[in-house]
């Protein structure tokens, strides 16, 4: 019949099917006949959609960075985001408005996540936002959720990633070179700390060589002290020894003196011509000899000439008894 259509759409979008002004059916996934001139089919799609963005921002130290990532979000109100966006459809399926709606719908989430991502940004220095990814992105996906603008447009935000912040080329290469003077000091302090390391290990060496030399020549000074205890023990016994030896030597040499003192009381007053005649009867002829040398002696001035021979002297020496 001319003008008379089927529809048949898929489980991920909503038909809102109104005719002659008034809405007869609605619902996901719809199958139906329906009359095209005094209809109008509205098709919104239920599934997830991602949409990226690119933002150029500032930080709170004036710095310029660009934030990369993209938004997933699907919709849960079909019929108020229909009351909202033109979402009819011509009967090829074509939408009707001249502007794609799920376009718009898309800016104007980016939108809404720019706001956030801005007031964010603007409260962290560079630094800060290089460093706090995570903490961004779980910030602007809560504030995204329970925004004003998402939810009058009966949306669900599923997700929100940041694929990269990027700084300008100067400041990059300016935080690279930061980056690397910093490893370098750390580098250094390694280095540093490693020498410190090995010169107090060697100190900890030394000294306790010191300390093994030091016990070493204290034994050593032990030991001398021990021989030097010893010898003085040894030298007061042998001085104790020699004491004992000149009494016993004066006690023998007082006991030949008087001995000897005792044997020429005899002959104390005896004339030594005597003496020597009873040498001579004796036959000691050293002692005659002796004698006739203390005469010669007493008869020095007399006697012009004397000769003594070398063998005389000898036997005299020596002891032997020549006559």
């Amino acid at each position: 019949m001319l003008g008379v259509r089927f529809k048949k759409a898929p489980p991920t979008v909503y038909v809102i099917h109104f005719e002659t002004g008034k809405m007869k059916r609605q619902g996901a996934g719809l199958c139906y006949w329906y009359f095209a001139p005094i209809s109008t089919v509205v098709d919104v799609p239920l599934s997830s959609k991602d949409v990226p963005f690119v933002f150029h921002e500032v930080t709170a130290d004036f710095q310029e960075i660009t934030l990369q990532g993209q938004l997933t979000y699907r919709v849960t109100d079909p019929l108020r985001l229909s009351a909202i966006l033109d979402f009819s459809v011509l009967p090829g399926g074509a939408y009707a408005c001249a502007d794609d709606p799920e376009e718009l719908l898309g800016e104007r989430l980016i939108n809404s996540a720019q706001v956030t991502a801005k007031g964010l940004v603007q409260r962290l220095t560079l630094p800060e936002v290089l460093g706090s990814v995570d903490v961004i992105v779980a910030s602007m996906l809560k504030t995204l959720k329970s925004a004003e603008p998402v939810l009058m447009l009966g949306l669900e935000i599923l997700g929100l990633s940041i694929l990269q912040i990027k700084p300008t080329p100067e400041m990059s290469r300016a935080l690279e070179a930061e980056a690397r003077e910093a490893l370098q000091r750390r580098a250094d302090q390694a280095i540093y700390m490693r020498r410190n390391a090995a010169v107090e290990e060697e100190r900890r060496i030394k000294e306790s060589e010191l300390n093994t030399e030091i016990a070493v020549e204290t034994k050593r000074r032990q030991i001398r002290e021990t021989q030097m205890a010893a010898d003085i023990a040894i030298e007061e016994q042998r001085c104790v020894l020699i004491d004992a030896r000149v009494q016993n030597e004066r006690k023998d040499a007082d006991s030949r003196a008087y001995a000897l003192e005792t044997s020429l009381k005899t002959v104390q007053d005896v004339d030594w011509r005597t003496l020597l005649a009873l040498a001579a009867k004796e036959g000691d002829s050293r002692l005659a000899i002796s004698l006739a040398f203390q005469e010669l002696a007493e008869n020095a001035g007399k006697i012009g000439q004397l000769n003594v021979t070398p063998d005389l002297l000898n036997s005299l020496l020596t002891g032997s008894d020549r006559k």
